[in-house]
C-alpha cells in the first residue's frame, strides 16, 4: 500500500506564515535553518523525537525543490535513501510518490551493491515534502532569512567555548530563542552564481541572495575553519525541440521497486513510467568548450569542484578526445523540459546553445534556462562530533553541503541525524552516533568528521568496509528497531511493521534450516538442480538457496506446508541465504572492530604531553581533529598503525587504572569507617 494523502497546500500556508513578532515570544527547542533536503529531514526528525521545532526558509513554496537533477538514489546513494526511510525519514516515501522511472542499477552484480534509483516529477516531489512538513506535529515553518546566531557563554559542565541560544533574522529586529540550532544552508552560505563572465550573489537561480552574515560569524566569532567549494547545473532543454529518435532508448524496470519499506508499490503504475535516453558528446562539443574558456570565469577558478559530477568543461579538459555520456531525463509527467545529465556548464548562454546543438539529438534544441555554476562556503567537517555538533559550540549542528558534501541523499542522511541529535540535546538527552559497521550513514559521517574533505564528498558502496552486511534490502532490520528503541525518531506504526517483518523472516529461516536432506533426496525433490553427486553431507534449505539456480518459490512449491506462508519475502530470503556465509564472517569482524573502534578518546586529552611514543606530526593531527573514538583516529590521514597501537594501549591502561581505583575506593572507605568505629570502642 502506498501510504500518502496530499491535502491542499494552501490550507497550511496561512497558519505557518504567522507574523514574526508572535514567533519571537516563543521558546523553541530546535531551530532548523534551510528548507532543502537536509533541512526538511532535520526538521521532521527533530519533531519526531519530541522537540518543538521551527524551520526557517526563504520561501515556503520552494521547500523540497529539486535544485539540480530530477532523480533520487543510485549506487551508494540508494542505500542512503533506504536507511533514511528505515529511520522514518521523508525522502524514500517522497520518491515513491513522485517517481516516474524506477530502476535498480548494478543489477548484474550482487544485491549488496544494487542501487535503487528513480527519476522524479519535480512538482510531485515538492508537493509531497511540503504536505508532510506542514502537517507534522510540533513543527512550525517560517519564511525568513537568518542573518545571525545568538551566542552566549558555554555551560561549564560541557565541552565547548560558546553556546548557541537562537537566531536573529535578516532585518535585525527579531530574535527567536532555541536550545539548539541546525544549519542546513546548502549552497546559500555566501553563495555566488556564475554564468560566463557574469557573477551575482545567490545560492540558486531565481532565489534571493544568501546572507553573508552567518559565514562571517562562524569564521570570526566562533573561530571555525571555512572553505570554498563549487558546483554547477546543466541548462534545461525544451523537450519538443529534441529529436529523441537519434538517442538510445532506456526503458525503466517493468516492475518498479519502492524505496520505502512501508510501500508495496509506487504511485506511478508500471505502464505509466517514462523512459530516459542516452546520447554522447562529439568533437564539436570539445571545440566549443575550448573556444569559450576565456569567457568562463567559473571554470578558471581554483575553488574545488565535484570530481564525481564534473562540468562538461572539466570533463573535456581532463579527458580530451573522448565521447562523454549525456542522459536526457524527463523532469515530470506534464513537464515540457528535459534535463541533460552530464552537461553541467557555466559558459555564456549563447555558447551553451552552440554546444548542445553539436550533439545529434539536440541539433535544433532550445534552452529554457541556461546552466550556471555556484560557489559557496562550507565548514571543514573535522570540527564536528559524530553527532554532527560543532565541537566548540554547544547546541550548534550542521548538515548537508555546509559540511562539504554533494547530493540530495548525502544531505538528507546528515539532516536526519543532525535533527535527531539537536532534538536530543535540546531535551537534555545524550546525543547518539551511528557506527560505520551498521550503516552507510555511519560511514558518511565518520568519513566527514574523521577525514574532512578537499572536494565535495559523494557516497559510494566502496567506502563501506562491510557492504555485504550494509545492503539496501535489510536497512529496516539494521536501523528501524534502533531508531525506535534507542533514538526515538521512528513511529510505533513503522516499528510494529518492522517487528512483523523481522519475525516472519526469522521464522522462514528457521523453517529453511529445519529442511535437512541428503543430496540424493534434494535431487528427487528438485530435479535438475546442479548439486554435486560427490556431496555426502546433509544440506539445509538455506544451503540449497545459496545456489544461483534455486529460488525460494521452488522450495516453497516442494514444501508448501512449511514455506508457503513466506513467499512474499522470497527475494529477501534469497538474499539473506546468499550472503549468510559472508555475514557470519563479517559479524565476527564487526564485533572485534566495535570493541576497539568504539573505545572513547577523552575530549580534554592533552596530546602534546601524552606520555606515549607519538611523533610531533601525529600529536598535531590528533590535537587539531580531536577524534571521539579510536576508530575515528585510525582513519585520519597521517596517523600511523604504530601510533594507533600506542594510543590504544594508553587508553586501555588509563581505563584499567580508573576501574581499579573505583573498585578500591569502597574498600578503603570501609576500612576507614572500621578504624573510626574501633577507635570509639571502650578499651
Amino acid at each position: 500500500m502506498l501510504r500518502k494523502k496530499l491535502p491542499l497546500l494552501q490550507s497550511f500556508l496561512l497558519p505557518v506564515s504567522r507574523h514574526v513578532s508572535h514567533l519571537a515570544r516563543h521558546q523553541y527547542d530546535v531551530i532548523v535553518v534551510g528548507g532543502g533536503h537536509a533541512g526538511t529531514e532535520a526538521g521532521a526528525a527533530a519533531a519526531r523525537v519530541g522537540a518543538e521545532t521551527l524551520l526557517v526558509t526563504q520561501k515556503i513554496h520552494t521547500i523540497g525543490a529539486l535544485s539540480c537533477n530530477p532523480s533520487l538514489g543510485g549506487v551508494g546513494k540508494g542505500q542512503l535513501v533506504k536507511e533514511v526511510d528505515a529511520l522514518d525519514g521523508l525522502c524514500g516515501r517522497a520518491g515513491d510518490w513522485a517517481g516516474i522511472h524506477f530502476s535498480i542499477l548494478n543489477r548484474r552484480k550482487g544485491p549488496a551493491v544494487w542501487g535503487p534509483r528513480a527519476q522524479l516529477d519535480r512538482q510531485r516531489y515538492r508537493e509531497f515534502i511540503q504536505s508532510e512538513l506542514l502537517s507534522t506535529p510540533r513543527l512550525t515553518v517560517l519564511e525568513g532569512s537568518v542573518e545571525e546566531l545568538l551566542i552566549t557563554e558555554p555551560n561549564p559542565e560541557e565541552p565547548g567555548h560558546h553556546r548557541v541560544t537562537g537566531i536573529r533574522l535578516a532585518n535585525g529586529s527579531h530574535s527567536i530563542s532555541a536550545r539548539s540550532v541546525v544549519l542546513t544552508t546548502g549552497t546559500f552560505l555566501s553563495g555566488s552564481l556564475f554564468v560566463g563572465q557574469t557573477t551575482s550573489p545567490g545560492g540558486r537561480i531565481g532565489d534571493a541572495p544568501s546572507s553573508a552574515g552567518l559565514s562571517h560569524m562562524m569564521r570570526e566569532k566562533l573561530g571555525l575553519r571555512i572553505g570554498r567549494l563549487r558546483t554547477g547545473t546543466p541548462p534545461r532543454i525544451v523537450k519538443d525541440s529534441v529529436d529523441l529518435s537519434l538517442a538510445k532508448l532506456h526503458p525503466p524496470d517493468s516492475h518498479p521497486t519502492p524505496f520505502s519499506f512501508l510501500n508495496t508499490h509506487t504511485r506511478c503504475k508500471p505502464e505509466e513510467q517514462l523512459p530516459c535516453h542516452l546520447t554522447f558528446t562529439t568533437p564539436g562539443v570539445e571545440r566549443v568548450v575550448r573556444e569559450s574558456l576565456h569567457l568562463n570565469c567559473h571554470i578558471q577558478q581554483d575553488t574545488k569542484g565535484p570530481r564525481y559530477c564534473p562540468s562538461i568543461e572539466s570533463r573535456v579538459l581532463r579527458f580530451p578526445g573522448r565521447n562523454h555520456q549525456v542522459w536526457l531525463e524527463p523532469e515530470g509527467v506534464t513537464s515540457d523540459l528535459l534535463y541533460p545529465q552530464g552537461l553541467s556548464m557555466t559558459m555564456p548562454p549563447d555558447m551553451q546553445l552552440r554546444l548542445i546543438r553539436e550533439i545529434p539529438p539536440m541539433h535544433r534544441a532550445e534552452i529554457h534556462m541556461p546552466g550556471y555554476g555556484v560557489q559557496y562556503d562550507f565548514v571543514c567537517p573535522t570540527q564536528l562530533s559524530p553527532a554532527l555538533q560543532v565541537k566548540s559550540t554547544q547546541g550548534l549542528f550542521l548538515a548537508g553541503q555546509i559540511n562539504g558534501t554533494t547530493g540530495y541523499e548525502e544531505a538528507a542522511a546528515q539532516g536526519l541525524w543532525a535533527g535527531v541529535n539537536a532534538a536530543r540535546w535540546a531535551l537534555s538527552m545524550p546525543t547518539v552516533a551511528l557506527s560505520r559497521t551498521e550503516s552507510y550513514i555511519g560511514v558518511l559521517i565518520d568519513d566527514l568528521v574523521s577525514r574532512g574533505v578537499t572536494e565535495p564528498y559523494r557516497m559510494f558502496t566502496s567506502r563501506a568496509e562491510f557492504r555485504t552486511h550494509l545492503r539496501p534490502d535489510n536497512a529496516d532490520l539494521r536501523l528501524t528497531l534502533k531508531g525506535f528503541e534507542e533514538v526515538g525518531c521512528v513511529s510505533s506504526l513503522r516499528h510494529q511493521e518492522t517487528l512483523r517483518v523481522r519475525n516472519s523472516l526469522q521464522d522462514a529461516l528457521t523453517a529453511l534450516q529445519a529442511l535437512t536432506l541428503s543430496t540424493a533426496n534434494w535431487k528427487k525433490k528438485l530435479p535438475g538442480i546442479p548439486i554435486s553427486e560427490t556431496k555426502s553431507t546433509l544440506m539445509t534449505g538455506i544451503d540449497l538457496l545459496q545456489y544461483s539456480d534455486v529460488t525460494f518459490e521452488m522450495l516453497a512449491s516442494a514444501f508448501p506446508e512449511s514455506l508457503s506462508p513466506y513467499v512474499k519475502f522470497s527475494q529477501r530470503l534469497k538474499i539473506e541465504a546468499v550472503y549468510k556465509p559472508h555475514c557470519d564472517l563479517n559479524k565476527k569482524e564487526i564485533e572485534r572492530i566495535q570493541r576497539e573502534e568504539n573505545m572513547s578518546l577523552p575530549q580534554d586529552i592533552d596530546y602534546f604531553s601524552l606520555p606515549v611514543s607519538l611523533s610531533q606530526e601525529v600529536r598535531e593531527i590528533l590535537d587539531k581533529v580531536r577524534p571521539s573514538t579510536l576508530g575515528a583516529a585510525t582513519r585520519l590521514e597521517g596517523i600511523t598503525p604504530a601510533a594507533v597501537v600506542n594510543l590504544l594501549n594508553y587508553v586501555r591502561i588509563t581505563e584499567k587504572n580508573k576501574e581499579t581505583h573505583r573498585n578500591q575506593q569502597p574498600q578503603k572507605e570501609r576500612e576507614e569507617e572500621l578504624c573510626a568505629n574501633s577507635a570509639s570502642l571502650p578499651q
